[in-house]
Order: structure tokens, then sequence, then C-alpha cells
């Protein structure tokens, strides 16, 4: 990497209680479902390293919930975008850099926040991933905007996920991942169980990778392979090949995946059923007839 370019890592993990509390029934002993204590771990771990690979590296990690998205570090980004990793260069009583400290710090008193406020509220068994994404870019936007003048800042965000798609996102994400694409933020999606359609096309989209690990177990082996080079340097090394990406879009309708669709030609919104009235912008459409045939004239006799 250029040493003028400083590397800029947002994680989101997926914390819906409704996939992590699931009993491994549908895993075999070979893949056998991790807890999210272990999850936690191997992501803190990863983001030691990321911070390890360079001083001027910074990192943000966020929580897709059930029914929020939170950051979980900074805590305090609200009123310091700018916050620099390279003040935490001391080392702490425990043998511990001061930073590292304080990110597992933070961390688990987030995880342990959303957990507790979760026991009270509903839950749904999918999670606010197109939130959480929106946050990561605003983050971005002001991070990038507080350090013009100390040089370029390569950013992308990391997915980690195990719950279910949710098709109702389907507007939301795609006008994240369009923005991160314009913003030149890659995407990248390290998926725990269910496959995901809509990651794959942002992955597509963005140039990120997208990988289903074989093995939960072996989760901090593929984030440390796989996802700590940074984008710039993936060239240069053998990664997993793509996956073909399933770009069928939801209907605005239903939220089903279809293969084809009516559009509004106001809107844009698409329909798997032909509807007089567009359900978006309330549009009435105009239903023309078959053409009518032309007569022809008939020659008169001479």
């Amino acid at each position: 990497m250029t040493e003028n370019v400083k590397s800029q890592l947002i994680i989101i993990l997926d914390t819906n209680p409704v996939w992590w509390g699931q009993k491994p029934s549908s895993h075999s002993k070979a893949q056998q479902k991790m807890t999210l204590t272990e999850c936690l771990n191997s992501v803190m771990v990863f983001a030691h390293s990321h911070i390890m690979m360079n001083h001027s590296n910074k990192l943000a990690i966020l929580a897709a919930h059930s029914d929020q998205s939170v950051f979980l570090y900074p805590k305090n980004e609200a009123s310091n975008p700018g916050m620099s990793e390279e003040n935490g260069t001391t080392e702490g009583n425990d043998g511990k850099y001061e930073l590292f400290t304080q990110v597992d710090k933070q961390i688990k008193e987030g995880i342990q926040s959303l957990i507790d406020n979760c026991m009270n509220g509903q839950l749904y068994p999918d999670s606010l991933i197109a939130g959480a994404m929106t946050m990561a870019l605003c983050y971005i936007n002001k991070t990038e905007k507080s350090h013009e003048e100390s040089g370029i800042i390569s950013s992308r965000i990391l997915v980690i996920k195990g719950s279910e798609d949710n098709t109702e996102q389907y507007m939301n994400l795609m006008n994240a991942v369009f923005t991160a694409q314009k913003q030149n933020v890659v995407i990248d999606a390290c998926i725990l169980d269910n496959d995901s359609g809509l990651l794959q096309q942002a992955c597509d989209i963005t140039g990120g990778i997208y990988l289903k690990i074989p093995q939960m177990k072996g989760l901090l082996q593929y984030l440390l392979w796989v996802f700590l080079p940074d984008p710039l340097e993936r060239s240069k090394l053998t990664l997993p090949p793509k996956v073909q990406v399933d770009y069928r879009a939801a209907c605005f309708c239903h939220r089903n995946l279809i293969d084809i669709g009516y559009v509004c030609s106001v809107c844009l919104s698409i329909f798997c059923a032909f509807s007089p009235i567009c359900g978006t912008c309330q549009t009435t459409f105009k239903i023309f007839g078959p053409p009518k045939g032309v007569k022809k004239k008939s020659k008169k006799p001479l």
C-alpha cells in the first residue's frame, strides 16, 4: 500500500438474537455452530490485527440488531468522528496496548447493552443490515472529510452476517450500495450460515469479496486470510473465486425476487403483476387498446 494511503475498516456484525439463539440441530458435526461470544473473540482479534498492520489504520465496529443498528466502537463517534487510533500506543498493566483494551471493553459493553434491551423488545428473524451500512457510509464520509489534509483514506465495509435476508430492505440496501460505489467504498461479506443474494450484489457492484465460510469454527482464520488485506493489495494475492451473483430484483408489492416484472415509468418501482395505478407514486397509467386497422380507400372505376 502507498505510504500516504490510510486504511479504514468498518465492521458490521450481525447480532440478531433469534439466529444466534437457534439450536444447532441443522448443522452437522463437522459444521458446528459457534456462540456469539466465540464470534466476538474472533472479531476482536481481527480488529487488533487490522490496527497492528499500520499505526495510521482506522477502525469502527457496528452491531446490526433485529430492531436497531448501533456503534460498538467508537462510542463517541457522533461527537468526535475523526477519533484517531494513533493515540492508543501505550502499554497497559495487563500487557495489552491501551487501544486494544479500549476496543474490547467498548465492544463487550455495547453487546451487553443490546442483549439487555432486547429482553423487553420484540424480536425479528432478520437484522437491519441496510441501516448499519448507511450509518457506516455516513461515518466514512465524516472521517474522510476530517482527514483530507493528512492523506488519502481507503475505506471498506465488512459485513459478518448469519441471519436470513429480508427483501423489504432491498431498496434501502441497494441505495446504500450505489452510494458506496460512488464513494469508492468496497463492501465485503463474510457469511456464517444463510446465503445472501443482496450482499452478493453489494460485493459484486463495489468490487468486494463474498465468502460463505465452510466451517464456522474457523472464522478467525478466514477473516485473517481473506479479509485482512486491503483492497489495494488483493490483486497480488490468491483469493477465493467470485461467486455467481443473482441479480434478480425484489418486487415492491410482495417483496419477492422476480425474473420478469412491470416497472413504473415515473418512479421505477417494480411489480410482479400489472396494476393500472402505481402503488408507490400513485401514477395512473393509460391503457391503450390494440391499434385500429387503417381502411384503404377503394379506387373508383373510370
